[in-house]
């Protein structure tokens, strides 16, 4: 009788993961499943365990005290209470999910070994191609768009037994650092919900800041993993191109975009480099260092450790409130131990080479499709591809030209300092029904791209980068810092983010919409 029993109870539990809670009953009873145990089975977990870190979350699964599937059904409630107000879980797969959960709870008492992630949600990025589950791009050209095949992330964040549980919402094609698209409409600020949450990773910063997801793949062009990390109060990086491969990228040497992880906090984004990053025989740039590298401890000291502080980076604009927010922070980086002097290195040519490259990639990825679906492009996408069409060799070969000599200096600039400081943003959230910002602190913006320079700036030089939380500002709006690191030094990069996490704790701070 009682064997009768517990057999019902894990059959309401799964039961309960792949149905609404109006269909429950009905469906419990044509399985023959005591109404009495319905209940509580969707009562297994609160919305506490959303907000676990994820390693916490991992470590509970393999002790047992947590399963896959309490975990995943305190997700899944999450996001039927939460998404309606934000929109950045666009594609949703309970039932292959439930299936997936039951799996690795079957696994774990068979004695299998678990990998790092076991019994993780997670919902990719949806740029980000999922084998049977739709991926879209953020384009109607896509909306029906079921893949044959799992990118290697997902690949990777599988085997090491996350469990996928849909897709987050990024602006069309990933253009631009605001999510919205004619397929799904925008993804709204959790902290405000009539601004934007920045992109083009938005959905994914989101669902994590609004406990959906414990973890988020992502992807970094402009700042797509940075900038919606400031705007949500959480954590992302851009890892060293290569870090994480791309086999599949037409651009096979350019260094230019890169996936990499989003957490809510340090420790969990290195969690997840720790299985997303890894060499790749297929990727040029692929880097050899393994994965597990990342899972080191992040304590160090950094006494006498030279940081240079920005200054305007040439002279861009940034809004008052997002300079003296940052600003604010030097004082913590002292007290740590370092020494912090304002020096910035020469970003002439930034702004030419990075916009070149960016419509050659833009129209050479898109041509083919443009040519016979022009008026299904958004207009700023439409006019960079037509810009990238138009340009000639010699163009081209200047900005690899002014692209080259630009790394150079930078890595030049860091031999004097083994950081550099500057705010991840140049504005706070804006309105989420603009496609861009139009002006910075009375500064003209003249593409849809201009306003994110304090981003791309940053990304012209390959080298790391990660967005911390750095306050807020008196509206109650997210800033977020942006530390740079030496050539390929993605781990130091995450030790001076986590000791300055460590010591302000903004990223503890859950947003009004949860």
């Amino acid at each position: 009788m009682l064997q009768n029993t517990a057999a019902a109870v894990c059959r309401a539990v799964v039961l309960s993961l792949t149905v609404s809670p109006g269909d429950l009953t009905r469906r419990g009873a044509l399985l023959g499943l005591p109404a009495a145990i319905l209940p509580a089975a969707r009562l297994a977990s609160g919305p506490d365990v959303c907000f676990l870190s994820a390693a916490e979350m991992a470590r509970l699964i393999r002790l047992k005290k947590l399963s896959a599937r309490e975990a995943l059904d305190a997700h899944l409630r999450q996001i039927e209470r939460v998404n309606p107000k934000v929109n950045a879980i666009v594609t949703l797969v309970p039932e292959m999910a439930a299936e997936a959960a039951q799996r690795a709870d079957e696994a774990l008492a068979r004695g299998e070994a678990p990998g790092p992630l076991h019994g993780l949600p997670i919902a990719h990025k949806d740029l980000v191609e999922t084998k049977g589950i739709r991926t879209a791009f953020g384009s109607p050209l896509f909306k029906d768009n079921f893949p044959a095949n799992d990118d290697l992330i997902v690949q990777r964040l599988r085997r090491a037994g996350a469990i996928t549980i849909g897709k987050t919402n990024t602006p069309e094609y990933g253009a631009g650092s605001q999510t919205f698209n004619t397929v799904f409409g925008a993804t709204r600020n959790p902290y405000d919900t009539s601004k934007t949450c920045g992109g083009s990773s938005g959905g994914a910063a989101v669902a994590l800041a609004c406990g959906m997801i414990p973890l988020a793949d992502g992807s970094d062009m402009g700042g797509s993993l940075r900038n919606p990390a400031a705007y949500c109060n959480i954590v992302g990086f851009r890892v060293s191109p290569g870090r994480v491969p791309n086999p599949a990228a037409a651009f096979a040497w350019s260094t230019l975009s890169t996936a990499g992880p989003m957490a809510r906090s340090v420790s969990d984004v290195a969690l997840l480099l720790s299985v997303l990053a890894g060499p790749d025989p297929r990727s040029p740039l692929s880097l050899p260092e393994l994965g597990t590298a990342f899972l080191r401890p992040l304590g160090r000291s950094f006494k006498g450790v030279r940081i240079a502080w920005f200054k305007d980076l040439g002279g861009i604009p940034f809004d008052p409130r997002v300079r003296s927010a940052v600003d604010a922070q030097r004082k913590v980086f002292e007290s740590l131990g370092c020494g912090v002097e304002q020096a910035e290195p020469d970003f002439s040519g930034a702004d030419y080479a990075f916009k070149t490259l960016r419509a050659w990639n833009s129209a050479t990825t898109h041509a083919e499709r443009f040519a016979a679906s022009r008026d299904a492009y958004k207009d700023t996408l439409r006019r960079e591809i037509e810009d990238g069409l138009r340009l000639t060799g010699s163009e081209a070969a200047k900005a690899q030209i002014l692209h080259g000599q630009l790394w150079r200096r930078f890595q030049t600039f860091l031999q004097q300092y083994e950081y550099f400081i500057l705010p991840t943003t140049q504005l706070p959230p804006f309105d989420v029904n603009l496609p861009y910002p139009t002006e910075v602190n009375g500064i003209l913006m003249h593409s849809y791209i201009d306003w994110m320079k304090s981003c791309w700036y940053i990304s012209l030089t390959g080298n790391p980068a990660i967005s911390v939380p750095a306050g807020f500002t008196p509206e109650g709006l997210p800033v977020g810092i942006q530390i740079v690191g030496r050539h390929h030094a993605d781990f130091s990069v995450l030790q001076l983010a986590h000791a300055f996490e460590q010591a302000t704790r903004f990223g503890l701070k859950r947003p009004p919409a949860v």
